[in-house]
């Protein structure tokens, strides 16, 4: 499935809309180059499960949790692992087959782990159709 976003709110509301329907267990792999919108749209993610507190990148820290919404939401940014075994160290596995839902971003990073049943979502620019343009592309992985 393919949308256009024109602005961060409508990135936003794309991520708002798929929260709403999210189902524990689920797995998000988000792909894009720096400042496309990733955080934006799992923004809109948080907001659809219900989550109000403000959502960031944990660049820093790997790993957010949310768990305030009708779900829990696990926040994975993977940008600064070197190696995926070190995604033991903070029990990926158990995040990814939790009770909540799994947000990855620079998803491509850890290819070899990632689980086989994902969404994987594409957010990209295309400056001939202006500066706030993004195309999000979401597929369902089933490797």
């Amino acid at each position: 499935m393919v949308t256009e976003s024109f602005s961060a709110e409508d990135t936003f509301a794309c991520g708002f809309r798929y929260g709403q329907k999210a189902k524990a267990g689920e797995v998000y792999c988000l792909y894009g180059d720096l400042g496309v919108g990733k955080t934006v749209f799992t923004q809109g993610f948080a907001r659809g499960l219900g989550i109000l507190e403000p959502v960031n990148s944990p660049t820093f820290t790997i790993l957010q949790i949310y768990e305030e919404g009708r779900l829990p939401l696990y926040h994975f940014d993977v940008y600064r692992i070197g190696d995926p075994d070190e995604m033991d160290e903070v029990g990926f596995d158990d995040y990814v087959e939790g009770e909540g839902v799994t947000f990855i971003e620079w998803a491509d990073l850890i290819r070899d782990i990632l689980p086989d049943r994902r969404k994987d979502i594409s957010i990209e620019k295309d400056l001939s159709r202006g500066f706030d343009y993004r195309r999000i592309t979401i597929k369902e992985e089933e490797e």
